[in-house]
């Protein structure tokens, strides 16, 4: 069983995600932790539950979306993994930053290169992985069919979708994604995106303007 814990992050508001399940192993997604006391708090999370993290996962590259990267690698020497077309954003990471006004740490290059069909495997849980190009040319969704529920970075919120005006965004790549790898799931989806409270994937069939 997996059990998710959301932290909120860094001035974007960027939602951070461990996920752990009995075994004790458990993954970062999107670590946005930039402050001190946002890095704390995270660590402090995974020390009082006694987490091994096994694995850092970027749902896509985007700088409010890694700049804890370099202090969970550092902290727990986790493999580190991306799709290969958001790698570019990794290293280019202390420009896109300085942009934004953050100087991070320079994260580390990925050692585990997902792409649609992976499977990410940490203690007893899997999770499959779905490529969700538009928002970023790398976006992936993080989907377990066995507990209904889906990570899906900054391509789906609720009531609206992911910006495409950053580089190599592509609007109708991202509908695309969405209408093809999203919408075609299970109505009662949880839906956990990259910024805001989570949703349904029956909410956003409903009521989402940008689906219309």
């Amino acid at each position: 069983m997996i059990k998710i814990k959301t932290f909120v992050f860094n001035p974007f508001q960027e939602n951070t995600y461990i996920l752990s399940d009995d075994t004790g192993e458990c993954i970062v997604v999107d670590p946005g932790c930039y402050e001190p006391d946002e890095k704390s708090t995270l660590s402090n999370y995974i020390a009082e539950n006694k987490l091994t993290c096994k694995i850092l996962v970027n749902t896509h590259c985007h700088i409010d979306h890694i700049l804890g990267n370099a202090y969970v690698e550092s902290l727990y020497k986790p493999s580190v993994a991306a799709h290969t077309e958001d790698v570019f954003l990794l290293t280019e990471a202390n420009r896109y930053g300085q942009v934004f006004g953050f100087t991070p740490d320079q994260p580390p290059v990925p050692t585990l290169l997902l792409n649609e069909g992976s499977e990410l495997k940490f203690g007893n849980s899997s999770l499959k992985i779905l490529h969700v190009p538009g928002h970023s040319p790398g976006s992936i969704a993080l989907y377990s069919p066995d507990q209904n529920f889906v990570i899906v970075g900054d391509v789906l919120f609720r009531g609206s979708i992911g910006r495409t005006d950053l580089v190599k965004g592509d609007y109708d790549k991202l509908r695309e994604s969405i209408f093809t790898k999203l919408m075609t799931l299970p109505a009662d989806t949880m839906v956990f995106p990259g910024h805001g409270p989570k949703t349904t994937i029956h909410e956003e069939a409903l009521s989402n303007p940008f689906l219309a």
